[in-house]
């Protein structure tokens, strides 16, 4: 087998990718609870609302012809709304609790992982440059984000380390991720994955943080505010910062003569 390259429809990773990608899952936590909390929509019929914006995005990135930052970055979001809304309704509705929760959701996300990996040989980015890729790949992505926000609020919440300890302990085991990326050879694809995660609750404790009541650990600002706030961060750093489509690569089967 050979690889050719092909033009891929998700951003390069690099620092600027994961600055953004934690304002948006800070974004999804802060803009879940506007919705589901403050306007009292409720975390089912929230969920149900996002998942139907996710799978619109999903399907205008699929059709789509090339990388398009501000789609790419819109079907993250919604990927992190979905997952703080569905995480509350699984752990305060359905009563299965964070870690259940969190069971649960690892279980589908290692399922993902794995089936992904035996259909097409690789979980990389670089070859997520077929429809069928793009599938998995926003399937993978939902399953991570839902996850990272019930290993957020089990953190914060259930072990009662509040919102700064949770951040605390996700950005410490980011700073390891980065460093065995710098100073190991360990899979680039593992360690990308891992760090996909952990964004995730590192952004849901920020926006806690900021959103919940100071009787709580929160600053009690208006989710509104927060939200607007980081949605203009985002903006912001999707036009200063320089938005590549990652290199992509798909197997090539080897021609005869």
């Amino acid at each position: 087998m050979q690889r050719e390259s092909v033009h891929s429809k998700v951003p390069d990773v690099v620092l600027s990718f994961w600055v953004i990608k934690i304002l948006a899952t800070t974004l999804g936590e802060t803009a879940g609870d506007a919705v589901s909390m403050s306007l009292g929509l409720g975390y089912l019929l929230s969920t149900g609302i996002f998942a139907l914006v996710f799978a619109v995005a999903v399907a205008a990135q699929i059709r789509a012809a090339r990388f398009h930052p501000a789609l790419y970055w819109v079907t993250i979001i919604a990927t992190t709304i979905v997952g703080t809304t569905l995480a509350d309704f699984a752990d305060r509705s359905l009563g299965i609790g964070y870690a259940g929760g969190a069971g649960i959701l690892l279980a589908l996300l290692l399922a993902s992982l794995i089936t992904w990996h035996r259909v097409a040989g690789s979980v990389s980015m670089q070859t997520v440059v077929s429809t069928r890729s793009e599938v998995f790949y926003w399937i993978t992505i939902m399953f991570s984000q839902t996850l990272g926000t019930a290993l957020g609020d089990w953190t914060a919440d259930s072990m009662g380390l509040g919102y700064l300890g949770g951040m605390a302990i996700f950005g410490g085991l980011l700073l390891v991720v980065a460093l065995a990326y710098y100073m190991t050879r360990v899979s680039r694809t593992l360690l990308f994955w891992i760090a996909f995660v952990l964004t995730r609750p590192l952004g849901a404790v920020v926006g806690d943080l900021l959103d919940k009541p100071t009787d709580h650990g929160g600053l009690a600002l208006s989710r509104y505010a927060a939200s607007l706030i980081l949605m203009g961060l985002i903006a912001l750093g999707i036009m200063l910062f320089e938005q590549r489509p990652a290199r992509g690569e798909a197997l090539k089967q080897p021609t005869d003569g």
